[in-house]
This record gives structure tokens, sequence and C-alpha cells, in this order.
């Protein structure tokens, strides 16, 4: 079967201290250049992610083996410019990027009408970065995220100097988390988390992803049914090396079961994937094996 998330994102605090002090004192194009290195180290010496990028081109994108070594490739460094766009951003460097806002005005009309609201994402691209465009949201806004994400976004704030503009939720073990995100909801917030990833001791519901069986988490999708608040699926992609293209879906309240509206989430994730296949951030074996 698929193996579970372990709550971990590429790359060490000694590799993004680096690049943070490259962006601060000698600028995002030279920060780019040096990525073009570093791309190659990781497709031949992180094998485990390697493979599972291998896998994804070649058996789910039916790509040949010399086509998906070059995607892997392309993958890494559009993750990597994913990671330094944010750090530069943070840095108060967002004149540096444009950006296209499609269904963003779904999301005022949610916050305008005071409704708070779910929304979930995907490793597709970088949300994030679109979320510090949204300045005229008048609600709060709370980022879910796994306690190792959490430090690491703390790390960029600290080097970068600047304050965030959202508050973190972080995933705990004795699910105090809940706790907050039910609170949030009564108070009429947004709630940002990524609906495809899991891990062991979380509930998931398989389904039919990109022409083979996938578990999903059903945790994003059980809270927005349980609390009947609406929900809207956001992604941000970067088309260019300094554009991107945000995406929001319109604001709805799911009557149906947590697994239905799983499976809406996946058929917008799939078309996103087929659009922008480099931009696929799940290092590890995403997709259930074959019996045999």
């Amino acid at each position: 079967m698929a193996k579970s998330w372990k709550g971990k994102t590429r790359g060490g605090v000694l590799g993004h201290k680096i690049f943070v002090w490259i962006l601060r004192n000698l600028g995002l194009g030279i920060a780019y250049f040096v990525l073009i290195f570093v791309a190659f180290y990781f497709v031949f010496f992180s094998p485990k992610s390697t493979k599972s990028s291998y896998f994804f081109f070649n058996k789910i994108l039916k790509q040949n083996p010399f086509t998906s070594v070059i995607n892997i490739y392309r993958n890494y460094y559009v993750f990597g410019q994913t990671l330094l766009d944010k750090v530069a951003i943070m840095a108060g460097l967002s004149n540096k990027f444009t950006f296209n806002f499609d269904g963003d005005h779904h999301l005022y009309e949610m916050d305008k009408n005071q409704t708070g609201g779910i929304l979930i994402s995907a490793h597709i691209g970088n949300w994030e970065i679109a979320g510090n465009f949204l300045d005229d949201l008048k609600s709060k806004i709370n980022i879910v995220m796994f306690d190792e994400e959490h430090e690491k976004i703390k790390g960029y704030l600290e080097e970068s100097g600047k304050k965030r503009k959202f508050n973190v939720i972080p995933v705990k073990d004795d699910f105090s988390h809940i706790i907050k995100i039910s609170q949030a909801l009564k108070n009429k917030e947004f709630i940002c988390m990524h609906g495809d990833r899991f891990v062991e001791e979380g509930k998931r519901h398989t389904v039919e992803f990109m022409g083979k069986k996938a578990p999903f988490p059903l945790g994003p999708f059980h809270l927005t049914t349980r609390f009947k608040v609406p929900y809207s699926f956001v992604f941000a992609v970067k088309e260019t090396n300094s554009h991107y293209h945000f995406f929001a879906s319109p604001g709805k309240i799911h009557d149906g079961k947590p697994e239905e509206l799983l499976e809406l989430y996946t058929k917008q994730v799939e078309e996103k994937l087929k659009t922008y296949p480099r931009q696929w951030f799940n290092y590890y074996e995403f997709w259930q094996k074959e019996e045999t």
C-alpha cells in the first residue's frame, strides 16, 4: 500500500539558512543560479524522493525513462524556486513577482459575509505565497501545518525579520489542534490546510487518482462537513520565474459525506496536476502498489 507521509518536508535547516543569506546579500537571480546545481544533487543523492518522482512521471504520466529523468530534475528545480520565492516575499521582495487571481472574489465574498470557511489546497505550486497577497481579507487566517513545517516557517521569518500575516495552528500528537480549529471556525475565521497528505494514525480514504488508487486524509473534509462552513479549493502555481497564477473555487457548504467532498477535491487536484505536472511536490510513495 502507499506509505504515509512522515511530517517532514524536503530540505534541511542549514540549506535554508544558506539560501536566505544568498537572497539577502546576492539577490534572487544568484540564488536561482546556485539552485541549478542543488537540483542536480537531489537527483543523484536523494534516492527515495527521486524514486517516487520517477514513478510519477514514468508510471502515472506514462513518460519514457529519459523524459522522466529530465522532468525529475526540473521538478526539483521548480520546488527549490518556490521555496526561494517564499523566503523572498517574506523578506519584502514581493515586487519581484506578479500574480493572476482567478476566483479570489469567492474568498472576498466569504469574507464580506463573515461566514469563515475552510480553504483546502494541495502540495502543488505554492499556496503559501498567494496567502501573502490576500491582504484585503478582514477575517483572520489560520494555516494548519505539521510541527516540522511550522518550525521552518518560523525560521524563514526570523531570518527575514518579518512578522507573519497569518496565525499558524501546528498539528500536535495530542490533537489540541482540533480544539483550535474548532474555535477559529466558531469565530468565523478562515482555516487553510492541505488535503493530500496523511499520517499513519489519521483517518484516510482511498480513491482513484490519476488512474491509480491513492489514499487521502479524511480530516479536512470531515471538518468541513461537520462544521457546515463554506469551503473553497485553492491553488497557486508558478507559471514563469516571476509569475504565479492563483485559483479559488466558489465557496460552498457541502451537505453530503466527507468521502464525497474528497472526491470533488481530487478531481480538482487532477485537473491542476495534468496542467502543471512538474509542480507535484509529494516526495514519497503516494500511490498504492499494485497487487501481483
